[in-house]
């Protein structure tokens, strides 16, 4: 009988050893098994996924409320695609599109220089500059370039250039600034002149974060845009502040939803941009 109740303890063990499952053994994925290239290219890629569809379905929700809302004549002609909506989002693409060109011209370049040994103590002042230039608020900015060079979309384009210097600036700084320096030796070393190491090392490397602060830029255009008619640059700016003043909700909810939807639309594009121009392996 003893020797019966010692014998529980091991046939027990052996039942359950009978009747254990392990999911991790059953679903363990054999060594060298690759995913279908189809789920890999989601997997990888499926945070660039998600901004287009919001895009998308903000697009047709925005369409879907102009349509069924009840608009007086006022809202109609405010809200019409060919007189107003379409040439004010026309002149808010080309704000955007010129003072971030006008924006990366300048800081890339500036930023290159300011890593060079032979400028890099002149850094921290014009950083300092650039700071306290972007300390002033957009509009008080936007009123000294129209002071300075009079209405039109081109005292926007100036002043944003101005305004969104910042990112573009410090970030090339530091995209340059983290490249490891062994690895720019090591191009030395194998003939390169220091131009060949910037091109070929330096800039490729730093590309994913100049591009990072060339977003940020962008973004803040978009949003400072909307200010420009203030000073006769037009754009979407004009549908948001004639919804403000005659209190006509649909307009002034369709001015910012279009900005809004701007605004995605080249984050995703600069996501798209930092994805693929990096280096491969970073």
């Amino acid at each position: 009988m003893t020797s019966q109740l010692h014998d529980v303890p091991r046939e027990v063990a052996e039942v359950d050893e009978i009747h254990a499952f392990d999911l991790d053994d059953e679903l363990e994925v054999k060594p060298g098994y690759q995913l279908p290239p189809g789920v890999r290219l989601v997997k990888t890629n499926a945070g660039l996924f998600i901004t287009p569809i919001i895009v998308i379905v903000g697009s047709l929700l925005l369409y879907s409320y102009v349509q069924s809302a009840d608009k007086i004549f006022q809202d109609e002609r405010a809200l019409d695609w060919d007189a107003n909506l379409r040439p004010q989002l026309e002149q808010h693409l080309s704000l955007t599109l010129w003072s971030t060109v006008f924006t990366i011209v300048m800081a890339v370049p500036l930023g290159i220089l300011l890593t060079r040994p032979k400028y890099k103590r002149l850094g921290s002042p014009i950083l300092a500059v650039a700071t306290s230039g972007q300390a002033i608020p957009a509009f008080g900015l936007l009123v000294l370039a129209f002071a300075w060079l009079g209405r039109g979309p081109w005292t926007t384009i100036w002043a944003l250039s101005l305004f969104t210097l910042l990112p573009v600036l410090r970030n090339t700084m530091v995209g340059l600034d983290q490249v490891d320096r062994a690895t720019i030796e090591a191009g030395r070393g194998m003939g390169m002149t220091k131009r060949q190491a910037l091109t070929r090392i330096e800039l490729p490397l730093a590309v994913p974060v100049i591009i990072a602060g060339v977003r940020t830029a962008t973004i803040i255009n978009i949003g400072m845009a909307t200010l420009a008619f203030l000073v006769g640059g037009g754009g979407l700016g004009i549908t948001i502040n004639s919804g403000l003043k005659l209190q006509q909700n649909e307009v002034l909810i369709v001015g910012a939803v279009m900005v809004a939807i701007v605004a995605l639309t080249f984050d995703w594009l600069g996501a798209v941009a930092e994805r693929y121009l990096k280096p491969r392996g970073l």
